[in-house]
């Protein structure tokens, strides 16, 4: 298991310095709404690509009054040896007055974020999400990519490489460019780096489905059924990559003229969707209770966190944010039990210890009050 033994932060949203130690397993985090408990987990989600679960601006995450720059520091524990992570930002730029993210790992510099992946792996679940199943594609694409990231640690660049050349295809629409050839080349790139980002995400969702299967049926967590709806994961389904590849090929050339019209691709992994059903109740998600919605979520999230362990020997840390206030007893005691079998550090954030007290001797716990941390006895 590997498990952040230290947190430091410096001008970091409402934190100017915060340096704090962790233990491995359950760390509750409790204090009043505003106090920035949610900043802290936030922060800790900024160590893995991406922009964190809020997806703020580097901007937005720098402290107000502070130098206008940030940076998160980590100490690794893990399996492999002990690490030095952390990511932050350069100092505004004279001309653009923007700021650059740095990743450094070891005290040298990383090529990219995903260089985060090889020491940690980090899933999350917050309020906001709590609308996922019932709000637009991109954000049940953008939640199923992360499951995706975690497994397999390409994943990101693949899709970063498919998003440039969707770009640069969109660049030629618009413009109204006939050259055939240019079309031809920036198709070809789409179409492979789509092709794999769609084997990447159906086999993915494979495995998940063959970890929920392993969920006992009447359990407080149900089982979800889980299918992609898009045209090239289709096609990686049915068919070898090589032929997906091509089909998705074709279906772009063809479609140059009605993409045209509108400015944009029009097919892709970037139009696909992530469908849940209730499985005991043969019902979609969006047409669940929230309460049900949020039961699936967990549910996933947990089947994930344990394909990750098997596959890498990372257990994902996870943050859920505000998770005992929206379960019932029976399933709050079912998580904490859960999350200790899984054996992952877990962060969980909530204003009442009390909702958390079953974890009492099990758990960390640590009191959050306006840009400090103390650690209390729960």
């Amino acid at each position: 298991m590997s498990f952040i033994g230290k947190l430091t932060l410096t001008d970091y949203r409402n934190y100017g310095n915060l340096s704090i130690e962790f233990e491995p397993g359950a760390v509750v985090l409790t204090g009043d709404n505003g106090a920035g408990k949610t900043n802290l987990l936030e922060a800790i989600s900024l160590l893995a690509p991406g922009r964190g679960f809020r997806r703020a601006t580097l901007a937005e995450v720098a402290r107000e009054g502070g130098s206008g720059t940030f940076a998160i520091h980590a100490s690794i524990d893990g399996e492999e040896g002990d690490a030095e992570i952390g990511t932050g930002t350069t100092a505004p730029d004279i001309l653009t007055g923007e700021s650059v993210r740095k990743v450094r790992i070891n005290g040298a510099n990383a090529k990219s974020a995903d260089a985060l992946l090889e020491w940690l792996r980090v899933m999350w679940l917050t309020p906001a999400m709590d609308g996922l199943f019932t709000g637009p594609a991109a954000d049940r694409r953008r939640f199923l990519d992360r499951l995706v990231m975690t497994v397999n640690t390409s994943h990101g660049q693949v899709t970063s490489a498919y998003e440039k050349a969707m770009r640069d295809r969109n660049r030629l629409l618009t413009d109204n460019v006939r050259d055939v050839g240019w079309f031809e080349a920036i198709e070809a790139q789409m179409a492979e780096a789509g092709a794999a980002v769609a084997a990447a995400r159906v086999e993915t969702l494979r495995l998940i489905a063959a970890m929920i299967e392993k969920l006992p049926n009447d359990g407080p967590f149900p089982q979800a059924d889980l299918a992609l709806d898009g045209v090239v994961e289709g096609f990686v389904a049915e068919m070898p990559a090589v032929e997906a590849e091509e089909y998705f090929r074709r279906v772009l050339a063809e479609g140059r003229e009605r993409d045209r019209a509108s400015g944009r691709a029009l097919d892709g992994p970037h139009r696909a969707d992530l469908r849940v059903r209730h499985r005991p109740k043969d019902m979609p998600a969006d047409l669940c209770s929230t309460g049900e919605q949020k039961a699936l979520l967990v549910g996933i999230v947990l089947s994930h966190a344990r394909l990750c362990r098997d596959m890498s020997g990372l257990t994902p840390i996870l943050l859920l944010d505000e998770i005992a206030a929206h379960l019932d007893a029976g399933r709050r005691a079912a998580l904490f039990s859960i999350l200790e079998e899984l054996g992952c550090q877990c962060f969980m954030t909530g204003t009442e210890a009390t909702l958390f007290s079953s974890l009492r001797g099990r758990a960390q716990f640590l009191t959050v009050d306006h840009g400090s941390v103390q650690e209390t006895e729960g």
